[in-house]
This record gives structure tokens, C-alpha cells and sequence, in this order.
């Protein structure tokens, strides 16, 4: 495929811990203008003077939702991309949580938009998560993770509906090639 004249944004998509921040990271080391949707929800959470902590950064996530739609972070987030999309051909979203955050940017973001799924399986995704340095979660907190985000934040869909899926079950240095791979394949540049 060769690269068109129009912006292009690529979403990544997954459950925690299938590797969607490391995939936002390394585009963002390549060149990419990168933007996380978590980031609004850590911003209020700042915002308020509360620790960031899983509980606190759902309770905001759910807030968000249940105050200003299930596509809020969409819509809050939308005026950045809009900005990064004025100077950046490619930009990369990293963790596109709702089928309705899917469709607003679908229509509204003014970009081609190529949405990646990053799978991995449960047991994977929860060892990493219980190793990770920033805001770790044990094999149950991660479950409930998993839960709140599937029933009450829509995310089964935009993994659902992925133009792409990369499946995440070795090194990281394996799931970068297989996404460097791609973004060549699609003729993504920064």
C-alpha cells in the first residue's frame, strides 16, 4: 500500500498488559506524534490531589463516562489529535478504550484511521502486569480490570472491529519488529 496524501492515525487497541504503551513508544521513538488516552484520565486524577492508583484512575475513567458519554476521552482528546494532525502526517493513539470512542474518532478526527489490535493471552498479560513498575496489579486486581473494562467501558469492540491484530507471546523486541513490519506494509510515516 502506498502512503496517501491524507493524515493517518493509528489506534492501539488491547486488554492491560498486551503491550499497547510499549507499541506507543516505540512510534514515538521512530518519529510519531503519540497521545494516551489514559493521560486525561492521570491528568484529573493529578487534578484532584489523588495518588494515582488503579481504583482512583476507574473511578475518574467511569466519571468520565457516566457524567459526558462512553466516547469522553474521545472527545476530550480530540483537540490534541486535531492540533498533532496539522503537523504530523501519522500519529499514533495508544489505548482506544470504547466502541464509542471508536466511532467519534471515526467521524470526527479528520484522519484515515487504521485501528491495531495487540493481543496476548490472559496469563501473559497478567504476569507483565504484575511486574511492571508503574501502577502494578496482582492476578485478581487485574481480573476485575479486565471485567470493569469489558462490561462497563465497551472495550471488546474496537479490538473487535481491529483493522490489524498483533499477537504479543514472546520478547518485546518480536512484537516491535511484527508492528515495524506493519507500519512499513501500510506505508505509515511519521
Amino acid at each position: 500500500m502506498t502512503m496517501t496524501s491524507s493524515p493517518r492515525a493509528l489506534a492501539l487497541v488491547g486488554m492491560p498488559g498486551a503491550g499497547k504503551t510499549l507499541c506507543a513508544k516505540h512510534l514515538e521513538a521512530r518519529g510519531y506524534f503519540q497521545f494516551r488516552f489514559g493521560g486525561i484520565v492521570v491528568g484529573e486524577v493529578v487534578h484532584r490531589g489523588w495518588a494515582i492508583t488503579p481504583e482512583n484512575e476507574r473511578i475518574v475513567r467511569e466519571e468520565f463516562r457516566a457524567n459526558e458519554g462512553m466516547d469522553s476521552i474521545a472527545r476530550r482528546a480530540l483537540p490534541h489529535l486535531k492540533i498533532a494532525l496539522q503537523t504530523h502526517h501519522a500519529i499514533a493513539i495508544d489505548g482506544l478504550y470504547s466502541f464509542s470512542e471508536y466511532k467519534t474518532l471515526h467521524h470526527e478526527l479528520g484522519a484515515d484511521m487504521i485501528v491495531v489490535a495487540i493481543i496476548s493471552a490472559r496469563a501473559l498479560r497478567y504476569q507483565r502486569l504484575a511486574s511492571r513498575t508503574e501502577r502494578p496489579l496482582t492476578a485478581q486486581e487485574a481480573e476485575t480490570r479486565d471485567y470493569q473494562e469489558i462490561e462497563a467501558l465497551e472495550k471488546g469492540g474496537p479490538i473487535a472491529i481491529a483493522d490489524y491484530t498483533l499477537l504479543n507471546d514472546g520478547e518485546p523486541h518480536q512484537l516491535l519488529n511484527a508492528l515495524d513490519g506493519l507500519i512499513d506494509q501500510l506505508g505509515f510515516k511519521p
